[in-house]
């Protein structure tokens, strides 16, 4: 499956969720594909989306959240499953797209994510599960979390488009205005 494709067909099924994604390409494939104020593109930071994502859920139980991870931004911090894993947050999900190279930084090799979904159930994590398929794209909202779902892409076989243009601070001021209209409304 393509990054890109993938990508839409989880922000097509979730139009309601707050998305965290990670640096680098992620983001930006993100940025160019939706572009939305419940968007918070963690620029510059690798490792650091899933962190971020449960503070938000922990904080607004009402709101779906989903983390867009790589699998290398996943192996930096690969520690912080557990911490995921242990708030059992419902409204907390973890998408890995793993196209096995750190496609930002030149492509090189990332370690095989090997048995990444009994991994992820073993540290608390609802579930793990494997996507193969755009059509298994979950509509998260119907499940609860928090879950790891486990999606093999291709690496990117066409130019990257172009860089969020927002800086950290507009990031945060939109995203935190978009959680704060989400509370009014209930």
């Amino acid at each position: 499956m393509k990054k890109e494709d993938t990508i839409n067909a989880l922000v097509l099924n979730n139009p309601n969720a707050y998305f965290v994604s990670t640096c680098g390409y992620i983001s930006r494939d993100l940025y160019n594909i939706h572009d939305n104020e419940r968007n918070f593109y963690m620029v510059g930071s690798m490792g650091m989306a899933a962190p971020i994502a449960l503070g938000i859920a922990i904080d607004n139980p009402n709101i779906e959240v989903i983390i867009l991870d790589g699998d290398g931004s996943l192996l930096m911090n690969m520690g912080f499953m557990t911490m995921i894993g242990e708030s059992k947050q419902p409204n907390l999900n973890h998408v890995v797209l793993n196209n096995q190279v750190h496609e930002s930084t030149g492509g090189q090799k990332t370690l095989p994510l090997q048995n990444i979904c009994n991994v992820a159930k073993n540290l608390g994590y609802v579930n793990g599960k494997e996507i193969n398929s755009l059509k298994n794209i979950p509509n998260i909202k119907k499940i609860n979390g928090p879950n790891l779902f486990h999606i093999k892409v291709q690496e990117k076989d066409e130019p990257i488009g172009k860089r969020v243009h927002w800086t950290p601070q507009e990031i945060v001021e939109r995203f935190q205005n978009s959680i704060l209209k989400e509370r009014e409304v209930t």
